[in-house]
Protein backbone atom coordinates (compact mmCIF):
# COMPACT_ATOMS: atom_id res chain seq x y z
CA UNK A 1 0.00 0.00 0.00
CA UNK A 2 1.41 3.23 -0.97
CA UNK A 3 -0.60 6.38 -1.67
CA UNK A 4 -1.18 10.46 -1.30
CA UNK A 5 -2.23 12.30 0.88
CA UNK A 6 -3.20 15.69 1.87
CA UNK A 7 -4.09 16.99 5.75
CA UNK A 8 -6.58 19.86 4.05
CA UNK A 9 -6.17 22.90 6.56
CA UNK A 10 -9.37 22.67 7.90
CA UNK A 11 -7.97 19.96 10.07
CA UNK A 12 -5.57 21.92 12.04
CA UNK A 13 -4.38 21.85 15.65
CA UNK A 14 -1.45 24.27 16.12
CA UNK A 15 -2.86 26.89 13.32
CA UNK A 16 0.41 25.49 10.38
CA UNK A 17 -0.04 21.79 11.51
CA UNK A 18 -2.64 18.89 11.31
CA UNK A 19 -4.36 18.06 14.21
CA UNK A 20 -2.73 15.36 16.08
CA UNK A 21 -5.67 12.99 16.61
CA UNK A 22 -7.14 13.49 12.81
CA UNK A 23 -3.72 12.87 11.68
CA UNK A 24 -3.54 9.62 13.91
CA UNK A 25 -6.91 8.49 12.68
CA UNK A 26 -5.70 8.38 9.62
CA UNK A 27 -2.72 5.87 10.32
CA UNK A 28 -5.06 4.11 12.38
CA UNK A 29 -7.76 3.09 10.07
CA UNK A 30 -4.93 0.82 7.97
CA UNK A 31 -4.66 -1.30 11.25
CA UNK A 32 -7.01 -3.66 12.53
CA UNK A 33 -7.76 -3.67 16.25
CA UNK A 34 -6.29 -1.46 18.49
CA UNK A 35 -3.38 1.11 17.26
CA UNK A 36 -0.94 2.78 18.88
CA UNK A 37 0.15 6.10 16.29
CA UNK A 38 3.00 8.22 16.88
CA UNK A 39 3.90 11.68 15.44
CA UNK A 40 7.74 12.21 14.76
CA UNK A 41 7.12 15.86 13.79
CA UNK A 42 4.37 18.33 13.44
CA UNK A 43 2.09 16.92 10.39
CA UNK A 44 2.26 19.99 7.40
CA UNK A 45 -1.05 21.15 5.75
CA UNK A 46 -2.47 21.07 2.22
CA UNK A 47 0.93 19.01 0.89
CA UNK A 48 0.90 15.70 -1.00
CA UNK A 49 2.29 13.34 1.90
CA UNK A 50 3.26 9.55 1.35
CA UNK A 51 1.05 6.64 3.31
CA UNK A 52 3.04 3.36 3.00
CA UNK A 53 2.83 0.45 4.95
CA UNK A 54 5.81 -1.81 5.67
CA UNK A 55 4.89 -5.37 7.50
CA UNK A 56 2.29 -4.13 10.26
CA UNK A 57 3.25 -0.65 10.62
CA UNK A 58 1.58 2.38 8.32
CA UNK A 59 3.89 5.36 7.87
CA UNK A 60 3.35 9.06 6.59
CA UNK A 61 6.05 10.45 4.79
CA UNK A 62 6.66 14.40 3.82
CA UNK A 63 9.33 13.16 1.22
CA UNK A 64 11.91 11.73 2.90
CA UNK A 65 10.67 12.87 6.48
CA UNK A 66 9.00 10.54 8.67
CA UNK A 67 5.82 12.14 9.64
CA UNK A 68 4.34 9.70 11.95
CA UNK A 69 3.84 5.83 12.15
CA UNK A 70 1.29 3.28 13.44
CA UNK A 71 1.48 -0.18 14.74
CA UNK A 72 -0.79 -2.67 16.53
CA UNK A 73 -0.74 -2.64 20.31
CA UNK A 74 -2.15 -4.42 23.57
CA UNK A 75 -4.16 -1.08 24.66
CA UNK A 76 -4.55 -2.09 28.76
CA UNK A 77 -7.15 0.91 29.36
CA UNK A 78 -10.84 0.03 31.19
CA UNK A 79 -13.84 2.50 30.59
CA UNK A 80 -14.82 4.77 33.09
CA UNK A 81 -18.60 4.82 33.61
CA UNK A 82 -19.97 7.58 31.44
CA UNK A 83 -21.56 11.05 33.08
CA UNK A 84 -24.96 11.30 32.00
CA UNK A 85 -25.74 14.03 28.88
CA UNK A 86 -26.79 16.60 31.73
CA UNK A 87 -23.65 16.11 33.81
CA UNK A 88 -21.34 16.73 30.45
CA UNK A 89 -23.60 19.27 28.72
CA UNK A 90 -23.24 20.71 32.72
CA UNK A 91 -19.29 20.62 32.37
CA UNK A 92 -19.05 22.12 29.14
CA UNK A 93 -19.68 25.26 30.68
CA UNK A 94 -16.72 24.84 33.19
CA UNK A 95 -14.04 24.71 29.87
CA UNK A 96 -11.12 26.49 30.37
CA UNK A 97 -10.33 26.84 26.43
CA UNK A 98 -12.72 29.55 26.14
CA UNK A 99 -11.01 32.01 28.27
CA UNK A 100 -7.04 30.16 28.26
CA UNK A 101 -6.56 28.75 25.18
CA UNK A 102 -3.45 28.32 23.29
CA UNK A 103 -4.31 27.24 19.84
CA UNK A 104 -8.24 28.43 19.56
CA UNK A 105 -8.54 27.37 15.79
CA UNK A 106 -8.24 24.40 16.75
CA UNK A 107 -10.48 21.58 14.48
CA UNK A 108 -11.25 19.89 17.66
CA UNK A 109 -11.48 22.12 20.72
CA UNK A 110 -10.78 25.53 19.56
CA UNK A 111 -13.31 27.88 20.51
CA UNK A 112 -12.50 30.90 17.69
CA UNK A 113 -14.16 28.97 14.33
CA UNK A 114 -16.83 29.61 12.61
CA UNK A 115 -19.81 27.58 13.90
CA UNK A 116 -19.97 23.90 13.07
CA UNK A 117 -16.54 24.07 10.98
CA UNK A 118 -14.67 22.07 14.05
CA UNK A 119 -15.65 19.44 16.64
CA UNK A 120 -16.40 21.80 19.42
CA UNK A 121 -15.43 19.76 21.99
CA UNK A 122 -15.22 22.19 24.80
CA UNK A 123 -14.46 19.76 27.67
CA UNK A 124 -15.27 20.96 31.85
CA UNK A 125 -14.56 19.81 34.79
CA UNK A 126 -17.39 16.99 36.38
CA UNK A 127 -18.41 17.82 39.32
CA UNK A 128 -17.77 15.58 41.98
CA UNK A 129 -15.22 13.31 39.42
CA UNK A 130 -11.84 13.86 38.36
CA UNK A 131 -12.68 14.25 34.67
CA UNK A 132 -13.42 16.78 31.79
CA UNK A 133 -16.35 16.02 29.85
CA UNK A 134 -18.74 18.03 27.24
CA UNK A 135 -21.61 16.38 24.80
CA UNK A 136 -20.97 16.27 20.83
CA UNK A 137 -23.28 16.09 18.16
CA UNK A 138 -21.37 15.25 14.94
CA UNK A 139 -22.23 17.07 11.58
CA UNK A 140 -23.20 15.06 8.39
CA UNK A 141 -19.59 16.14 6.86
CA UNK A 142 -17.93 13.60 9.16
CA UNK A 143 -19.44 10.83 7.68
CA UNK A 144 -17.87 8.26 5.67
CA UNK A 145 -19.20 5.96 2.72
CA UNK A 146 -21.54 3.71 5.33
CA UNK A 147 -23.35 7.12 6.59
CA UNK A 148 -21.32 6.69 10.45
CA UNK A 149 -19.41 8.56 12.17
CA UNK A 150 -15.89 8.29 10.32
CA UNK A 151 -12.95 6.53 12.12
CA UNK A 152 -10.56 9.54 11.97
CA UNK A 153 -12.59 11.83 12.94
CA UNK A 154 -13.27 9.49 16.09
CA UNK A 155 -9.79 9.59 16.88
CA UNK A 156 -9.43 13.46 16.22
CA UNK A 157 -12.52 13.61 19.12
CA UNK A 158 -10.54 11.26 21.72
CA UNK A 159 -7.44 13.70 21.10
CA UNK A 160 -7.88 17.11 22.95
CA UNK A 161 -10.08 16.26 25.72
CA UNK A 162 -6.72 14.55 27.47
CA UNK A 163 -5.34 17.18 27.30
CA UNK A 164 -7.84 19.35 29.22
CA UNK A 165 -8.26 16.19 31.61
CA UNK A 166 -4.32 17.39 32.96
CA UNK A 167 -4.04 18.94 36.19
CA UNK A 168 -2.25 22.65 34.45
CA UNK A 169 -4.27 22.12 31.53
CA UNK A 170 -4.40 25.73 29.80
CA UNK A 171 -1.41 27.28 31.68
CA UNK A 172 0.89 24.36 30.19
CA UNK A 173 1.84 24.43 26.81
CA UNK A 174 2.07 20.22 25.63
CA UNK A 175 2.01 18.80 22.17
CA UNK A 176 0.67 15.09 21.43
CA UNK A 177 3.21 12.60 21.09
CA UNK A 178 1.45 9.39 20.84
CA UNK A 179 -1.78 8.06 20.37
CA UNK A 180 -3.09 4.76 21.46
CA UNK A 181 -7.17 3.92 20.68
CA UNK A 182 -9.44 1.51 19.42
CA UNK A 183 -13.02 1.75 18.26
CA UNK A 184 -14.71 -1.40 19.78
CA UNK A 185 -18.28 0.34 20.13
CA UNK A 186 -21.25 0.79 17.33
CA UNK A 187 -19.89 3.86 15.66
CA UNK A 188 -22.03 6.71 15.60
CA UNK A 189 -24.71 8.42 12.90
CA UNK A 190 -24.32 11.79 12.38
CA UNK A 191 -26.95 13.76 14.54
CA UNK A 192 -26.83 12.35 17.90
CA UNK A 193 -25.61 13.77 20.68
CA UNK A 194 -22.69 11.79 22.33
CA UNK A 195 -20.84 11.98 25.08
CA UNK A 196 -16.72 13.13 25.26
CA UNK A 197 -15.24 12.33 28.82
CA UNK A 198 -11.22 12.32 29.49
CA UNK A 199 -9.23 11.60 32.93
CA UNK A 200 -5.57 12.18 34.02
CA UNK A 201 -3.86 8.52 34.53
CA UNK A 202 -0.15 9.94 35.41
CA UNK A 203 2.84 12.93 34.86
CA UNK A 204 6.04 12.45 35.04
CA UNK A 205 8.36 15.94 34.36
CA UNK A 206 7.43 17.11 30.91
CA UNK A 207 5.63 13.97 30.11
CA UNK A 208 1.44 13.44 30.83
CA UNK A 209 -0.62 10.01 30.32
CA UNK A 210 -4.59 10.83 30.11
CA UNK A 211 -6.93 8.82 28.79
CA UNK A 212 -10.50 10.01 26.65
CA UNK A 213 -13.56 7.73 26.02
CA UNK A 214 -16.09 8.37 23.60
CA UNK A 215 -20.18 7.16 24.44
CA UNK A 216 -23.14 7.34 23.01
CA UNK A 217 -26.14 9.06 24.75
CA UNK A 218 -27.07 6.06 27.29
CA UNK A 219 -23.75 6.12 28.07
CA UNK A 220 -22.59 2.65 25.77
CA UNK A 221 -19.16 2.83 24.99
CA UNK A 222 -17.76 3.92 21.57
CA UNK A 223 -14.10 4.53 21.55
CA UNK A 224 -11.10 4.75 24.12
CA UNK A 225 -7.52 6.02 23.98
CA UNK A 226 -4.68 6.53 25.94
CA UNK A 227 -2.32 9.74 24.86
CA UNK A 228 1.20 10.94 25.81
CA UNK A 229 1.57 14.58 25.88
CA UNK A 230 4.67 16.58 26.04
CA UNK A 231 5.83 19.70 27.14
CA UNK A 232 8.32 21.14 24.58
CA UNK A 233 11.56 22.14 26.13
CA UNK A 234 11.56 25.52 27.79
Amino acid sequence: MSQSFTIAARFNGPPNSGNGGYVCGILAREIEGPAEATLRIPPPLERPLRLSREGDRVMLHDGETLVGEAAPVALDLAYQPAPSLAEARDAARRYIGLHDHRYPTCFVCGQARAARDGLELFTGAVAGRDMVACTWTPGADLADSSGLVADEFIHAALDCPSYWSLPRAGAMPALLARLAAVIDGERPEPGEELIVAAWPIKSEGRKHVAATALYHGDGRPIARAQALWIEPKA
